[in-house]
């Protein structure tokens, strides 16, 4: 247990950075949307990451984006890097296979990081490449993960999302409808996104399923399909794609514990 109190100020600094750098050009307006954060805070933490060279203004509008300042944050960081080679010229394969794209996910923190995607320029890019933070509580690769982790660690996640107030968190605070949730992501082997992340990230058109990428050491990463709503149908998606999904997510374990 920490021997004091996070520092409030910190955090919700880091959420707004964290959010700049998500939404890659933010209005005050959209911050306020994503964090959940009152405006005049939002205001005081965007100018003290300015004064201190980690965001700046957009001069073609009133937003702001992150400065190159940002990469030193991730120095001696590379796993996410690593892992990501490792996967793509499985993802690759499975691509040409099915000819839906991929992304397998890390669990970090408070969210899954995409680290490795199969996803190509045009209707299904949507600018999701790696390093993209997926809410865990949403999409089917964070339920996929936090479904078939350890007890002891997915009451840890689950209390730490509870201090998130933004709508993506909201399940956080319903333990009982989450719980129905996971339970039916372990019972039937995969996950699936949440109708209201494919309308919001999505304009509804997109949806994904995910399974746990895991062996006997326990879970790694996640692994899902992206997905036209009008082109394949969860049933249909179930009894076409998932065994070689499941089948290339214990290719993935294999080659990712090997490298450990």
């Amino acid at each position: 247990m920490p021997s004091f109190k996070p520092v409030a100020a910190l955090t919700r600094g880091l959420d707004v950075l964290r959010a700049v750098n998500e939404l890659r050009d933010a209005s005050v307006a959209a911050l306020h949307k994503e964090t959940g954060l009152d405006k005049a805070t939002i205001v005081r933490m965007l100018e003290t990451l300015e004064h201190e060279g980690y965001v700046t203004r957009n001069p073609l509008n009133t937003g702001y984006i992150t400065t190159g300042r940002t990469l030193q944050l991730s120095r001696g960081y590379d796993l996410h890097h690593r892992i990501g080679l490792l996967c793509e010229p499985i993802l690759a394969e499975f691509r040409q296979t099915i000819g839906w794209p991929s992304d397998v996910a890390l669990f970090d923190h408070d969210a899954m990081i995409v680290v490795q995607t199969s996803r190509e320029s045009g209707p299904l890019f949507f600018n999701r490449r790696p390093g993209f933070r997926a809410p865990i509580l949403e999409t089917s690769i964070g339920r996929a993960y936090l479904a078939f982790c350890a007890d002891g660690e997915r009451d840890r996640i689950i209390e730490r999302l509870k201090s998130r107030t933004d709508a993506r968190n909201a399940l956080a605070h319903d333990p009982q409808r989450l719980e129905s949730i996971l339970a039916e992501v372990r019972a039937r082997g995969f996950a699936c996104m949440d109708d209201s992340y494919s309308d919001r990230e999505y304009s509804g058109q997109l949806w994904a399923m995910a399974v746990p990428v895991r062996d006997e050491g326990g879970i790694l990463a996640a692994l899902n399909i992206m997905m036209l709503r009008s082109a394949v149908t969860p049933e249909a998606a179930q009894e076409r794609f998932l065994g070689m999904l499941t089948d290339v997510a214990k290719r993935l374990a294999v080659s990712l514990r090997g490298d450990a």
